[in-house]
């Protein structure tokens, strides 16, 4: 209680009306059975709204779980995977987790992704879009061209960040020219259901059922009824969605903008956070002075990027506490 927690990227905003009625008017005595043995309705809820079939789908409990299974399904060549040197901490922990071997590339002074870096035989890539921590997206054309160098290779584009500023790869999904796209996704971000642990893939038929009959040797149940519930309740109220969404962007600009005239460098964000940093000022410093004011950011101490920090978008109010606590710190 009483702080203000902008350190893990969840939505400061509720989850759906329909979402919460949903919960409200649960059957709880039906609890006593089994979920849905795989999530049809959720599934088609999700297919409907990308525009795919329902079996370009697959469920998981969160998408760390979806991408786990994706790289004990996909990555088992004895040719590196590949992705970025600064991105999503738990490639390496799956990686070395499931002995899968892996190189990473470089991102340039900019914090942007090289897609010609992409083009060396490899035995699977996975490109989080927009990145993390740095919170830059890349375009259509970006992803097209991943897709284009690695034939031969599962490509995975790892989208928790997507709704809030790129356009998702999954409008290649189901086309007959990428058969090896994966596309990952979670309503833990956008959708406010962090606690409900939803996450999703969308893929080629033969990659979904690949995915089923790697799940179903360790865990042959889907996600809980109640999630199916309140996921399908979500996925079909676009207005709240849309609106959320954009009161969070606005909030991005606000704070980018405010930063930038503190001194501050701050890309451009796709995502739900930004990632600053301040010329001759230490960012640890200022993570440490936060905390302990209740103001709860992210730092890194990683090499690169160990002078900056990320900050998660919350609600107005939580922006202001920020920017009143990080104004003392620079005038300390």
């Amino acid at each position: 209680e009483n702080i203000v927690k902008l350190n893990a990227n969840e939505n400061p905003y509720p989850p759906s009306p329909k979402a919460i009625a949903a919960l409200k008017n649960f059957d709880a005595e039906s609890l006593r059975l089994y979920p849905h043995a795989d999530a049809t309705p959720l599934k088609a809820a999700i297919a409907k709204y990308y525009g795919v079939g329902v079996k370009n789908v697959f469920l998981g409990n969160g998408s760390d779980d979806v991408l786990a299974l994706a790289f004990q399904a996909f990555f088992n060549s004895d040719k590196p995977i590949v992705y970025p040197d600064i991105t999503y901490s738990f490639y390496p922990v799956w990686c070395n987790l499931f002995g899968v071997p892996y190189k990473t590339y470089p991102l340039d002074e900019n914090f942007r992704i090289n897609a010609e870096d992409y083009r060396e035989e490899n035995g699977g890539v996975i490109i989080p879009n927009p990145n993390a921590p740095t919170s830059i997206g890349e375009g259509v054309d970006f992803i097209q061209k991943i897709l284009d160098y690695n034939r031969d290779s599962v490509v995975i584009i790892d989208e928790a960040y997507a709704d809030f500023g790129v356009q998702s790869a999954a409008l290649f999904v189901g086309s007959d020219k990428y058969p090896n796209l994966l596309v990952t996704g979670t309503f833990s971000k956008s959708r406010s259901l962090a606690g409900m642990r939803i996450g999703f893939a969308l893929g080629s038929e033969e990659l979904i059922s690949v995915l089923e009959a790697v799940k179903n040797s360790y865990n042959s149940y889907t996600v809980d009824a109640l999630s199916i519930a309140m996921g399908i309740a979500s996925i079909e109220d676009d207005k709240y969605f849309t609106e959320v969404i954009d009161r969070i962007i606005n909030t991005r600009t606000r704070l980018t903008n405010e930063l930038r005239a503190l001194g501050f460098t701050v890309p451009d964000s796709s995502a739900n956070f930004i990632f600053a940093t301040y010329k001759g000022k230490s960012m640890r410093d200022m993570f440490e002075y936060l905390k302990a004011k209740k103001v709860f950011i992210r730092y890194f101490n990683l090499p690169r990027i160990d002078n900056f920090v990320r900050i998660t978008i919350g609600t107005d109010e939580e922006i202001d506490i920020l920017l009143k606590e990080i104004k003392e710190y620079l005038e300390a």
